[in-house]
């Protein structure tokens, strides 16, 4: 069909990947998947459940599953893994009563098999608070250097301003490019 003709004139289709977005409930995940598909973000409900965006980014398109992080759901994220191209995590860098308990469930995920190898790119979201660590020191507090069985990258941002977002697309744009060859 039309599609075909299309994609031949074009050259290859557009490659699919799936990536799965999580983090603690708050984090900010849901505006960044938002800031991510250029939608509206001034009015944003807690996530109960998922929800799964296409985003079209250097000739790829990503489908996007925003898991919610409420301790109920946390149990069923292992659920959403398999097939897994990258892991999205996202943390309240200004909410550091709960760093521990975000290094704990990130810890975990890490863990499971169906993620082995899968990179992984750390969202420092709300940097555009005062009160935000910033994303080195996150980066110790997780011990993502330990991390030599991925490919990891920490990235500052501020999902509501869409500072370093642009940023983190880059990297997981090279992550992909780096896995074809």
């Amino acid at each position: 069909g039309l599609l075909s003709v299309i994609q031949k004139l074009k050259g290859t289709p557009e490659q699919e990947l799936r990536i799965v977005l999580l983090g603690l409930d708050n984090a900010g995940k849901t505006t960044l998947l938002k800031r991510l598909a250029s939608e509206e973000i001034s009015t944003i409900t807690p996530t109960q459940g998922f929800n799964i965006k296409s985003v079209h980014s250097h000739g790829f398109k990503l489908n996007v599953w925003d898991i919610g992080g409420q301790r109920s759901i946390r149990p069923y994220w292992k659920k959403y893994l398999g097939s897994t191209d990258l892991l999205i995590y996202v943390i309240d860098s200004a909410d550091q009563k709960r760093f521990e308990e975000t290094g704990q469930e990130l810890a975990e995920l890490t863990e499971d098999e169906s993620l082995s190898g899968v990179p992984l790119l750390v969202f420092a979201n709300k940097q555009d608070l005062v009160t935000a660590a910033p994303a080195a020191e996150i980066a110790e507090g997780l011990s993502l250097h330990t991390y030599r069985d991925r490919e990891w990258q920490i990235q500052a941002c501020s999902a509501l301003s869409g500072e370093g977002v642009q940023d983190g697309m880059n990297w997981i744009s090279s992550q992909i490019m780096n896995r074809k060859k």
